[in-house]
C-alpha cells in the first residue's frame, strides 16, 4: 500500500482524512456541487491533452472496471519514454509503491516538461504542492523533468489554456515531500482510527468528504450509502 498524489494531498490536509479513505470509505459523502466540480475538472483535463497536438494516452483499466491499472500504465509509460514519444498524457510512475500519473509530459531536447492541468482561473498553493509531489516521484524514477507548469483555464475559447511556470517552487518541495511521504505510508496502515478534532482542515483547501462523520452526523450507515452517493 503506497501513497498516490491524491493520498498525499488529502493526508497533508488531514491525516485522519487519509486514514478514513483507507479504512472507512463507506462514510464518504461527496456533495453534488463537489462532484460537479470534479467532473468539470476531468472534462477540462481531457480537452487539455490535445493542447500540443497529437499525443499518446497511457490510461489503462483493470478488466471489466473503470479502475486504473497502475502497473500496466507505468509499463506503457516506460515504453513510450524509451521511444521518445513527443507528448505523453497520464504518464504513470511507481516508486516503492508510491504513484503518480502526470497530466502531460512534453519532450524537450534533453528530457521532458511537465504540465499539471487545473480547471481554475489562477495558480493556487495546493496546485504547486500537487505538482511537487509528482516531480518527486518522477525524479526518483530517473525521469529528467526540466520545466514544470500549472495549466489554468484561459479567458475565452480562443485562449482556453494558460501555462504558468512554477518550476522553482515545485522542485524546491522535494525535501518536504520526502519528509512526509513515508510517515503517511506508515500512518495509513494503523489499525486504530487517527484522532483529529474538527477544525480549519475540515474545509481548507477543500471540504472534507467525512465532515459529517467526524461531527457525528451519521445520517446514513454504510449499508445505506449508494453508488450515487460516492
Amino acid at each position: 500500500m503506497g501513497i498516490t498524489k491524491t493520498d498525499f494531498m488529502r493526508g497533508m490536509q488531514c491525516r485522519k482524512m487519509l486514514w478514513l479513505d483507507k479504512h472507512k470509505p463507506q462514510y464518504r459523502i461527496i456533495p453534488p456541487e463537489t462532484q460537479a466540480r470534479l467532473d468539470a475538472g476531468n472534462d477540462f483535463g481531457d480537452r487539455a491533452m490535445g493542447m500540443f497536438g497529437p499525443y499518446e494516452e497511457m490510461t489503462e483499466y483493470r478488466p471489466g472496471t473503470r479502475i486504473p491499472d497502475k502497473k500496466r500504465m507505468a509499463e506503457k509509460t516506460a515504453a513510450h519514454l524509451q521511444l521518445g514519444t513527443p507528448v505523453i498524457c497520464e504518464a504513470a510512475f511507481i516508486y516503492y509503491n508510491n504513484y503518480c500519473a502526470a497530466d502531460i509530459l512534453r519532450k524537450t531536447e534533453s528530457g521532458y516538461d511537465f504540465y499539471e492541468v487545473k480547471n481554475a482561473p489562477e495558480v493556487r498553493e495546493q496546485f504547486i504542492r500537487d505538482a511537487g509531489f509528482q516531480y518527486y516521484i518522477m525524479n526518483r524514477c530517473r525521469v529528467k523533468i526540466e520545466r514544470i507548469y500549472i495549466v489554468t483555464h484561459g479567458p475565452d475559447e480562443e485562449h482556453p489554456f494558460v501555462p504558468v511556470d512554477i518550476t522553482e517552487q515545485a522542485k524546491a518541495l522535494a525535501p518536504w515531500v520526502n519528509e512526509h511521504i513515508w510517515d503517511l505510508n506508515r500512518m495509513q496502515k494503523e489499525r486504530e482510527e487517527i484522532a483529529a478534532e474538527p477544525g480549519e482542515q475540515c474545509t481548507f483547501p477543500y471540504e472534507c468528504w467525512y465532515i459529517g462523520y467526524c461531527r457525528g452526523e451519521r445520517a446514513k450507515t454504510a449499508e445505506q450509502i449508494t453508488i450515487e452517493d460516492i
